[in-house]
């Protein structure tokens, strides 16, 4: 089974009160020198065999059109996750990569 990771993120512009909280939180525990929090969701989504290039198609289209609210959040990957799990460090799609 393959899998596709989906993150979304709240625009910049949008008052993120969570991860106002946890950036809040860190000094207090602490965990110093981050100067900013923003959350956001991830996405993963199981698909039979291998994934292919018209699944990841078809994750950007579900992304943009159901994962995600274009209004307040950008879809800031989709990827395919590889077999040993990991998603592949920082590899963002091209088109992704626009949207921050």
């Amino acid at each position: 089974m393959g899998s596709i990771v989906v993150d979304v993120m709240l625009k910049p512009e949008i008052l993120d009160p969570q991860g106002q909280a946890v950036g809040g939180a860190l000094p207090r525990l602490g965990f110093n020198g981050f100067t900013d929090v923003r959350q956001g969701k991830r996405f993963v989504l199981t698909v039979e065999g291998d994934v292919t290039d018209a699944q990841l198609d078809a994750a950007r289209e579900a992304a943009e059109t159901l994962l995600s609210n274009p209004v307040i959040e950008d879809v800031v990957s989709v990827r395919a996750l590889d077999e040993s799990g990991s998603d592949g460090g920082d590899e963002q799609d091209d088109e992704q990569d626009d949207a921050q």
